[in-house]
């Protein structure tokens, strides 16, 4: 598989929006689906530990991948692994959606994890072609394409949930598709191969736990990645097993649900994009970050108090 290597500033400016048209269009997939994994679950199970299960199924076999996934793009390049990576989220979707036994579910997400380098293949391919002035506001773009994804893709996953509720699973699929092929054609390799690494890995680089243990020992780290660690563990949770909340609090439907996650993907979107921009004008970062983390506990308080379902996104917009 050959493909451009980047030589001018062009085809550099080319790439990045390659790059944010194929995570966009990656997360757009993955937006589709999440509002309606619970109701093609409770064909088999109902009770909310089978759905977290599914997930943690997905998470296990990604965080075991991922290192190899990325020594192999060091070595053979990002783009191959990109489009793998993409094709294999593609075949877990489709192979999601067909499903009729619940294994089947837990093999296509495993499937999906297993080739799911999808987004740190593209900030590998942004930190390839980022100068150390231009690479914040590169990663940015990753920041915007997921705000993007996020309130685009549940939107279309309700209203395919209208036609059935395997076709949010059947329109990922596709989605993810589309973008392999988009990516192969399209996306120029951003490592050449006088930059690869050579020779055997190393065991120690294929171990998914070193960049942990290492980050945690710079003191500087240390605090913030365990805050953003429990911050995250509460997010996952709550997102995993949302659907399932409102279907047994309010009985809402898929599509329903996918309204209210397309309202976070906004409000994401809008505060990393817009209002923080503007507060770190008028307020330290440790400020801001300190009272983001206290508005989470309000956000899941209300979500466990509501009994209507438009505090749910009031309390959404707090988490958001």
């Amino acid at each position: 598989m050959t493909a451009p290597v980047l030589t001018d500033e062009k085809l550099q400016r080319r790439t990045l929006t390659l790059v944010f048209v194929t995570v966009f269009l990656d997360l757009l997939g993955v937006g589709i689906l999440i509002p309606i994994i619970p109701y093609l679950v409770r064909q088999f199970q109902t009770d909310a530990t089978t759905v977290g299960v599914l997930s943690l199924s997905y998470s296990a076999a990604q965080f075991v991948a991922s290192p190899i996934l990325g020594v192999l793009s060091d070595r053979y390049g990002r783009r191959p692994i990109l489009v793998f990576s993409i094709f294999g989220s593609a075949i877990g979707y489709f192979l999601f959606g067909w499903a009729g036994t619940l294994w089947l579910m837990f093999f296509a997400r495993i499937v999906d994890g297993i080739t799911g380098g999808n987004i740190s293949t593209a900030q590998a391919c942004l930190a390839d072609i980022s100068s150390p002035q231009d690479r914040a506001k590169n990663f940015g773009l990753i920041g915007m394409a997921f705000g993007l994804g996020f309130i685009i893709g549940p939107a279309l996953g309700g209203f395919l949930s209208k036609i059935s509720i395997h076709a949010p699973a059947y329109g990922a699929g596709c989605m993810a598709l589309v973008t392999s092929v988009f990516a192969y054609f399209l996306l120029p390799e951003t490592l050449p191969p006088e930059r690869r690494k050579s020779g055997a890995a190393q065991w120690s680089d294929l171990n998914p736990l070193r960049p942990v243990v290492t980050a945690l020992q710079n003191p500087a780290l240390r605090a913030l990645l365990i805050s953003l660690f429990l911050l995250n563990f509460a997010f996952a949770a709550l997102q995993t097993n949302f659907s399932v909340f409102t279907l047994a609090r309010f009985q809402w439907t898929a599509e329903d649900n996918a309204w209210i996650f397309a309202f976070i993907g906004f409000m994401v979107a809008f505060n990393q994009g817009y209002l923080i921009r503007r507060l770190t004008k008028v307020a330290k970062e440790r400020t801001l970050a300190m009272w983001g983390f206290a508005l989470f506990g309000p956000g899941f308080v209300l979500i466990a108090l509501a009994t209507e379902g438009w505090m749910l996104y009031v309390a959404s917009g707090l988490i958001a």
